[in-house]
Order: C-alpha cells, then sequence, then structure tokens
C-alpha cells in the first residue's frame, strides 16, 4: 500500500470507484482507494441498476446524462461487460399535472441535450404489451434510459483506474483522519498511514461517521428501499424465445413504483411512505453486503396498484424480496463537492440514485479537485446547501420525507412539510396572523404570499385525482383548509400576488427577509483581501453600499454580495439566505494567512425587514430619528437610525425596484420594529407582502438569481453585470480569466423576454428558446409582471440574437410561445423609483 498519494478515496462502492477513475483519467494516477471490505460490499450490490435520465435539477440532470454516455464506453475501455441494457424508460401519466410535469422536464431535457419522446396510451401498449393502457393520458420515453448490473460497472471502473496507474487496496479500513501542519491529510489504516493532499469521503451508509472523523455534520442518512423479484412468467419466456426485445422499465409515476423484466420475471420497486431511515449512527463494524428483514404491509398499495396495471406481476410467484439501505439527503439530491469548513476534503455522498450518478458525480468531482472548479453548475448538489440546523433529527425526518416523494409530482411552487416550522423569525406569528402561507429557504420560514384571513380551497378547488400520490396542496393541521393549490400553471395564489405587487407599487409594503446570509468582515486587511477578491471597487466612505460579485478563477460568477462599509477596517456583507454556508465556505478559503482578515457570522443575530413602495419614506420618517430625505439618505447608501427606542443599519436599497429600504436590526428587536413600522404605516396602505410577490417585481427590472441568470457556467459579463466588474482597479479573482474570455467572445448573453400569447402558464426557467426550431438558448426565470402587465422571462440566448426586438419562441408546457427580446428592467429602466 502505498503511504503517500496526491488524493485518498474512502468507501468501493461504484460511487467511490468512479470518482477514483476520473482522478486517474485526469492524470492523478498516484491516488488510492481504500474499501474496509469488498468493492461493492455496502448498496452497490443490491441496487436494481436502473439509470433514471428524468430530473428536474440541472445538475443533476447534467450528471446522469453523462453517466448513461460514459457506461457506453466501458466495455471497449476494459474489455468487460457491464451488463448495459438501454432499452428506455417509459412513465405513465394519469393526470394532468402530471403530464404538465412532463412536459416541463421535457424543456429541461432538451436544453441539457438529453432525448425526450412522448408516447399515446397506444403506443405504450406497442412497446409493452403486458400493460394495461386503461386511464393512461400519455406518457414519456427516455431511448436511452436503461439498467445496468452495478457491480460488473464497478469493476471495469476498478479495472480501468487501475490500468490507468491508480491503487485500490481492499479489507482496508479507515480508523482516524487527521490534518497535518503542513496542511496535508493523514488517513489513519488498519494497514498503515497515507499523507495525501487532497481526500474524497464516499462511504455511503458510513457518510456520517467518516464526516465525525474530521469533525463536520454530514447531512446523509439512508431510508429503507425495497424491491420483489418474480419467478419466470410464461409470456415473457415466450418474448424471449421469439427475439423480442425487453419491454424496458416502466415507472407508473401516479402509483409510485417502477418496473422492469428481470430473468424472465419481473421486478418491482415502489416507493411508499413511512419507510423508515436506518444506520442513524452508521453500520455496524462488522456490516458487510447486509439486508434488512422485508415488509410487504408498508408495499401493499403498491403492489395493488402493479397489479391492475400489469396483471403478469400478480400471476407470478415472489422468487426474493430485497430490503437494502439507500443514502438519502433531505431534499433527495446527493451531496458532491467540498465540506465546508475544510480544505482539500470532499464529499461525495447522499446518493439515492447512486449507480445513475456516479459516473457524472466522480467525473465532476475530479474536475474540481484537479482544476480548482467544477465545468457545471453545481449549486444543485453543493454540500453547503445545507446548514448546522441540518442535524440527526431533522434529516430522519426530511429523508423518510424525501424517499415517499420520490414519485411525486414535483411542482415548481411546492413546499415540503416535514421537519416544519423549525427556524422561526420573531416575527413569524404576526405574519401568520396576516395570513402569511410560509415557505421554507435554509431551514427559515418566511412568507410566500398572503391570503384573506377568511379563505380557504374546497376539495372541488383542489380537485385531486384518483391516484396513491394526488398531494397537490400543502399538508394542513386538523380541521385546517388548505389555502394553496400547487400548479406549473397559474394557481390559486397568482391575483392575491397581484395584489400585493401593486400594494408595493401604489402605497408601501413590508417583507420578513431575515433568512439573508450576513457577515462582517474586518481587520487591517479586510479592504485589500476584498478588492482583491471581488469585482467592483469597495466603497471608501463609510455608509456607502455597492453591489459586487465572487467570481471562479475562469471568471464564472460563484457568490453575489450586497457590501457597506461600516468602519475604517468593517465591512458588512449580505447575500442569499440559501447559500450562507456556501458562501461563508468561499470567502473562509480565500482568506489570507497572515491573520489580518476576520470574518464573523451575524445572520441569527440579525433580522432584515425590507420596507418598499412610493410612501416607505413617509413611514420610516414617522418613526426614525434621522432626516430621511432623499438629500439625506440618498440611494445606495447605509445610515444608523433608531425606529423609536430600536438602533439598527438602514440601507437604501431593496430587490423589487421601489423606493425603499432594507431594515437591519437587532434580531431580539424585531417585533418592536415591525409593529411600530405597521402602526406609522397604517393610515398610508401598508401591507405585508412575500417572495413570490418580490420574484415577479424583480423580474420587470431584470435582477438577476445565483444559481438561475448568475452561474460558474457564464462569464459574469454574458450575465449583464458590466456596471459591477471594475477592470481598472487593479487584480481580482477571475479577472484574467474574464479578459481572455472577452477576447474570444461569448457564446450566450442574458437579456429580458416578454412571452406573447401566455393565458394561464408563465415561464418558469429551464425553458427551451429556439428560433426556426434550433435551440439558442433557455430561460433562467420567468413569470408575471403585475406593474408592467406582462408574461416575462429572463433568458441566455446567442448574442446574434439579444438586440431588442429579436423574435424568438419558447416552449412553456409544450406549447409554443413567440416571445420578443425587450430592453432590460422593463419596469422604471431609468431607476426613478429607486433613486426618488
Amino acid at each position: 500500500m502505498r503511504t503517500h498519494a496526491r488524493a485518498v478515496v474512502i468507501g468501493g462502492g461504484v460511487v467511490g470507484v468512479s470518482t477514483l477513475y476520473h482522478l486517474a483519467r485526469k492524470g492523478w494516477s498516484d491516488s488510492v482507494l481504500v474499501e474496509r471490505r469488498e468493492l461493492t460490499s455496502g448498496s452497490t450490490w443490491h441496487a436494481a441498476g436502473l439509470l433514471p435520465l428524468f430530473n428536474l435539477s440541472y445538475s443533476v440532470g447534467q450528471i446522469h446524462k453523462y453517466s448513461v454516455a460514459l457506461y457506453r464506453t466501458l466495455q471497449n475501455e476494459t474489455g468487460l461487460d457491464v451488463g448495459l441494457r438501454q432499452v428506455s424508460n417509459i412513465r405513465l401519466a394519469r393526470t394532468r399535472d402530471r403530464m404538465d410535469e412532463y412536459h416541463y422536464y421535457a424543456g429541461v431535457a432538451a436544453t441539457i441535450g438529453v432525448k425526450v419522446k412522448f408516447l399515446t396510451p397506444q403506443e405504450v401498449k406497442e412497446i409493452w404489451p403486458l400493460c394495461n393502457v386503461e386511464g393512461i393520458l400519455g406518457a414519456i420515453q427516455h431511448p436511452e434510459d436503461g439498467y445496468i448490473q452495478p457491480a460488473d460497472l464497478t469493476q471495469a471502473l476498478a479495472r480501468a483506474a487501475r490500468e490507468r496507474g491508480a491503487e485500490i487496496n481492499r479489507h482496508t479500513t479507515v480508523i482516524a483522519i487527521e490534518r497535518r501542519p503542513s496542511g496535508e491529510w493523514k488517513v489513519a489504516t488498519d494497514k498503515g498511514d497515507i499523507v495525501c493532499e487532497h481526500v474524497v469521503s464516499a462511504t455511503g451508509n458510513f457518510a456520517r461517521a467518516t464526516g465525525r472523523m474530521v469533525g463536520i455534520n454530514v447531512p446523509v442518512i439512508p431510508v429503507q428501499h425495497q424491491y420483489i423479484v418474480t419467478e419466470a412468467h410464461p409470456e415473457i419466456l415466450a418474448r424471449k424465445a421469439k427475439g423480442l426485445p425487453e419491454m424496458g422499465v416502466l415507472r407508473e409515476s401516479d402509483s409510485s413504483w417502477y418496473m422492469r423484466e428481470e430473468a424472465g420475471g419481473l421486478l418491482l420497486g415502489p416507493y411508499e411512505k413511512d419507510a423508515p431511515v436506518c444506520y442513524v449512527d452508521g453500520p455496524s463494524a462488522d456490516s458487510e453486503y447486509e439486508l434488512f428483514p422485508e415488509d410487504l404491509d408498508r408495499l401493499a398499495p403498491h403492489i395493488e396498484t402493479a397489479i391492475a396495471r400489469v396483471p403478469a406481476f400478480g400471476e407470478a410467484g415472489v422468487k426474493k424480496v430485497y430490503n437494502g439501505a439507500i443514502a438519502y439527503t433531505p431534499d433527495g439530491s446527493p451531496i458532491v463537492g467540498p465540506a465546508p469548513g475544510l480544505k482539500n476534503f470532499w464529499l461525495n455522498e447522499g446518493h439515492s440514485f447512486g449507480v445513475t450518478a456516479a459516473g457524472g458525480a466522480g467525473w465532476q468531482l475530479a474536475e474540481w479537485i484537479v482544476d480548482g472548479e467544477p465545468t457545471i453548475d453545481m449549486l444543485g448538489v453543493d454540500p453547503r446547501r445545507f446548514g448546522a440546523y441540518a442535524e440527526a433529527g431533522y434529516l430522519v425526518e426530511k429523508n423518510e420525507e424525501a424517499y415517499a416523494r420520490v414519485f411525486t409530482v414535483h411542482y415548481p411552487d411546492e413546499e415540503r412539510v416535514a421537519a416544519r416550522p423549525l427556524r422561526q423569525t420573531p416575527c413569524y406569528a404576526r405574519m401568520k396572523a396576516l395570513g402569511a402561507v410560509f415557505g421554507s429557504i435554509y431551514g427559515w420560514e418566511r412568507p410566500n404570499w398572503f391570503a384573506p384571513l377568511d379563505y380557504a380551497l374546497s376539495e372541488a378547488d383542489l380537485a385531486k385525482p384518483d391516484v396513491l400520490l394526488n398531494e397537490n396542496h400543502p399538508a394542513v393541521g386538523p380541521g385546517e383548509r388548505p389555502r394553496e393549490k400547487w400548479s406549473f400553471r397559474r394557481s390559486n395564489y397568482f391575483d392575491f400576488v397581484g395584489a400585493e405587487c401593486r400594494n408595493v407599487h401604489d402605497n408601501v409594503g413590508l417583507q420578513d427577509m431575515s433568512a439573508f446570509a450576513k457577515l462582517e468582515v474586518s481587520g487591517p486587511g479586510a479592504e485589500g483581501w476584498l478588492n482583491s477578491i471581488l469585482t467592483n471597487r469597495i466603497p471608501k466612505a463609510v455608509g456607502r453600499v455597492t453591489l459586487t460579485y465572487l467570481l471562479t478563477a475562469r471568471g464564472g460568477v460563484r457568490a453575489e454580495f450586497t457590501l457597506t462599509r461600516i468602519g475604517p477596517e468593517r465591512f458588512y456583507l449580505v447575500s442569499a439566505g440559501a447559500l450562507e454556508a456556501h458562501d461563508f465556505d468561499s470567502l473562509e478559503k480565500l482568506l489570507p494567512a497572515d491573520g489580518s482578515v476576520r470574518i464573523d457570522k451575524l445572520t441569527t443575530q440579525r433580522g432584515v425587514l425590507v420596507l418598499a413602495g412610493p410612501r416607505s419614506r413617509e413611514v420610516l420618517a414617522r418613526v426614525a430619528d434621522i432626516d430621511v430625505s432623499n438629500e439625506a439618505f440618498p440611494w445606495l447608501t447605509a445610515r444608523r437610525l433608531s425606529i423609536k427606542a430600536a438602533g439598527l443599519i438602514a440601507m437604501r436599497v431593496n430587490f423589487v425596484g421601489e423606493l425603499g429600504y432594507e431594515l437591519h436590526h437587532p434580531i431580539e428587536m424585531q417585533n418592536y420594529i415591525f409593529d411600530a413600522l405597521m402602526a406609522a404605516g397604517a393610515p398610508l396602505g401598508i401591507k405585508p407582502f412575500g417572495i413570490r410577490a418580490m420574484d415577479s417585481l424583480r423580474l420587470e427590472k431584470s435582477y438577476k438569481l445565483v444559481g438561475r441568470e448568475l452561474s460558474i457556467e457564464y462569464a459574469a459579463l454574458e450575465s449583464g453585470l458590466d456596471r459591477f466588474v471594475d477592470f481598472k482597479k487593479g487584480p481580482f479573482l477571475g479577472r484574467d480569466a474574464l479578459v481572455t474570455w472577452v477576447g474570444k467572445g461569448f457564446e450566450n448573453k442574458l437579456v429580458t423576454l416578454e412571452v406573447l400569447g401566455v393565458s394561464d402558464a408563465d415561464a418558469r426557467g429551464s425553458e427551451p428558446v429556439t428560433k426556426d426550431g434550433v435551440m439558442v438558448g433557455r430561460t433562467t426565470s420567468g413569470g408575471y409582471g403585475w406593474r408592467t402587465g406582462k408574461s416575462l422571462a429572463l433568458a441566455m440566448v446567442k448574442p446574434e440574437l439579444s438586440h431588442a426586438g429579436s423574435e424568438v419562441d419558447v416552449r412553456i408546457l409544450g406549447e409554443t410561445r413567440r416571445a420578443v427580446v425587450i430592453d432590460d428592467s422593463p419596469y422604471d429602466p431609468t431607476n426613478t423609483s429607486l433613486r426618488a
């Protein structure tokens, strides 16, 4: 066994071996993998081996696409048959909402190059003659989908890694991991120590135990997954005897199961409610090829629907029931990327579809480790999307929920309810009393929109279909009625959000944005350091506010900050609440080694109330102890003031494009400030507004979001950040690469589109943009603008189509809509309202 290595991968499942293979393929032939037992002896060996390309996540979709393409090449590379069977996959739809989901997904798939075909019920019958198509509205098919033999795949990747110089050590247990003073890692095993630059944890069911070795909380706990394999069936054997093709993988999404042929019989895998988590504290030390006792009672409703859909399934005897652990995260997506707070420690964990994701996850992690950045936007799987709140109790509730909702319709406005309300700001109860319908971000509760206090939906309003998975609204308590119906189309809250937007435009609105991530950067080196890493010039005067960006070394956008100088050596940074851990970790890992700069987290110490609208100054003037006139308190400045007895920092900025303020205050004073503002604003028409109104209002200003319009995949200038990138201020992170990118020309340009002919379904983001039937871009956000009366979308398109007046098409839920490029900021393009 090597005693020194460039990288050590811990874990010999398909994910770990893929990571080793890709590191070796990148030239790191001195990489080592250690596995406590045999390769595949964890969850890989009992996996059903499916390769589902279907995923609404841009990050995961790209990963799955790469995996399937890679697996096609492995036999030629290694000489080993990996058992790949691209027999296609068919997903059935029994409801209109499910078809809307499929149409939305087909748009996502088109933007990343995944083939999707829509089928009629008759076409389903032709491909799957054993399927009863009664009640089916239609289906989608992935022609390149199918299944693979997980153990054979793993062994092929292992051979390919060894042939490139990598080393695999089986029956080698990691007993400790520690950081050496040099910055290297020492991985101590029962066979000796390995000193390395990088460590990758790909330990599956042991993820939390591995994390504890280095002092981090890995938000992964497995859930038990059962699948049933039947004896051979005469009809399937007869098809094989005739040389007919396999019928492919069948998924009845609305009944939450998948089915495929297996050795002349059938394999059924349901995703049921009440499947329990397991290995909360990790498996036992002697765990290997472990299964749990079967529990078919839990599967009974799914078995019944499977027999109704495929009667042959009920005619074949049960040969084997597998009940094994599959790693899960709170949102069901894997964890791939850097561990927060640890340099050169990487996570490739939480893979509920590990066989499908293994190739792509290993590919991107190797890119990240070797080159410093991934090549696709990985925010959807970044380990730092969860925070310290995601402890074991939270994971138990959320991971069981994620498992049960694998096949539910994934509405764009879906809000899952497990482990909520967890993080509440002080004004939560006040907002709830005003009719708030809450969503959750990074564990925080925040109002999405406001319903009239006596408003509720009837069963007729909900029109829930007669299928197993029929929830189209958030769960409610005993005696309560739902107030929100989820949809891919304009739903019941559409007009209520419009009323909130109009009130912000006409009068004044109040919003709780306490979930914002908040940091203070201080020290004698703070200004110089911030200037060296951020795109915009750092303000010289105390009280000045600027918008600035942290780029990647390649010139893409990693993070966005509102930056305020609050003292000679003190700066206040605010960023997206969902990216708190991501942004803090990104900054912390760039800190100078001389101790001249300090970063302090302030998120839980400070609340933020947004006061916005043409009468917001009048409201503030009634309770503030300073002059808040435009001359005394202009746009893009910050002032310390008191609202009656409560001191705070008021910033003349907002994300809705109206005269307004962000009020950053000690969070324990929030209700005092809230009450003072509501009382002062009562005669002026003050009303609360939520995130959905804010999103509508920001679209009308062409304001951008990280992970949508802003991405590591797009140059900062492609995203229209020219005003916030100061090339003259001296060197900063990503500057030279951005200059090079400018020189070679851009492939994309962010534009604002007016989408025409819309009646009940606006763009949501990720819809394909075409010109004469040819793909020319994709939307990044979309919705209805209540101030402009337009259906709007932000989109990345080819530069030649970016000038005002250019016409393109946007595909929304299967319907082609004409769209016209319009000037940015269709509402108040000169910022007259903001500067008022």
